[in-house]
């Protein structure tokens, strides 16, 4: 539920035009009953997934794709500034890259880094980080890193890709569903409850978020 949540709003970010859209990273996801023009990637290859491919060298024409979608893929790349040079590559003019994101809070510092399996390093001095293999490697505090302390990087290196969006989602919901993991301590009953209580805490967001829709569109 929290997922076509997710997918409904990047499809909402997309213009109605025939373009072909890339999903970066779509493991076993939906995102295509939402996009039906999707491209489905990822590194591997697995059921459902048209191209297997390398987010640092995508396999597509330059000004060949409308947009570029990803849910948490962004903190899992490796070499993230060849992404954003192949986005700027491949994007049409106008072109979107939308994509939903770990941020970086008070409350996102403390699950993170102690609720969580991932890598949360806030205070890494660079983009980059070692990846050992295929699925490894990350850095959840990446995508904080390069929109929030580093955007004035982002804008000096890639001036050619605007910030049009970044809002902050999600502070509990995920928690409470038990994420990936085969455990939901959450039954589906609930999850308006939950979604209320987010709507009377959305003032707080700036401290209570984990998440953020981020999107950003190649100029013209």
């Amino acid at each position: 539920m929290i997922y076509q949540e997710w997918y409904s709003s990047l499809s909402e970010m997309l213009s109605d035009e025939n373009t072909p859209v890339l999903e970066v990273g779509s493991g076993p996801g939906f995102m295509k009953d939402f996009i039906p023009k999707l491209i489905a990637s990822d590194v591997i290859g697995i059921p459902g997934i048209g191209v297997v491919l390398d987010a640092s060298k995508l396999c597509f024409a330059d000004e060949s794709l409308g947009a570029i979608v990803m849910t948490n893929v962004l903190h899992h790349l490796p070499r993230p500034r060849s992404f954003f040079e192949e986005v700027s590559r491949c994007l049409k003019p106008s072109g979107l890259l939308a994509m939903i994101e770990p941020w970086v809070t008070m409350w996102s510092r403390f699950v993170y880094t102690r609720l969580h399996h991932e890598p949360f390093i806030p205070d890494s001095p660079r983009w980059e980080f070692e990846s050992t293999g295929q699925l490894s490697g990350a850095n959840g505090a990446l995508p904080w890193i390069i929109f929030e302390r580093d955007r004035h990087i982002f804008e000096l290196e890639f001036s050619h890709l605007d910030i049009l969006d970044l809002g902050l989602i999600m502070p509990f919901r995920y928690i409470v569903s038990g994420g990936f993991s085969r455990i939901a301590p959450m039954p589906p009953w609930l999850f308006s409850s939950w979604k209320y209580m987010e709507g009377l805490l959305k003032p707080s967001l700036g401290h209570l978020a984990m998440f953020a829709q981020i999107v950003i569109r190649k100029q013209t």
